[in-house]
């Protein structure tokens, strides 16, 4: 039930993911220059104080690497490949397994 669900937002993120590279290329050939969106700014257009209470909220658990090494990073991949690499991540971990032929499972 729960890996359903979890198979389920992979796949919208796997969708968001696809809507924003085909928004990225349409700007890109508009503009005659590639143009990648941010995370950073998709996130702080969606909603601006999350972004700005994730900081403080990191820095509490992981002392100031966490923000510097890991989610700074993030935020500044473009938004498809976010979105696209946690969709992927999430239907690989979530996956059904195939059943084994001639075994039992326990």
């Amino acid at each position: 039930m729960i890996g359903g669900f979890f198979r389920l937002i992979g796949l919208l993120a796997l969708a968001l993911g696809f809507i924003f590279l085909v928004y990225d290329g349409a700007r890109s050939i508009a503009d005659q220059t590639v143009r990648l969106t941010r995370f950073d700014q998709t996130w702080s257009d969606v909603h601006q104080s999350s972004l700005a209470a994730l900081k403080p909220a990191v820095d509490a658990v992981a002392a100031g690497w966490g923000w510097a090494y890991v989610v700074e990073p993030v935020l500044r991949q473009p938004t498809w490949v976010v979105l696209g690499g946690l969709g992927l991540i999430l239907m690989i971990l979530f996956r059904r397994r195939r059943p084994l032929i001639g075994y039992t499972r326990e």
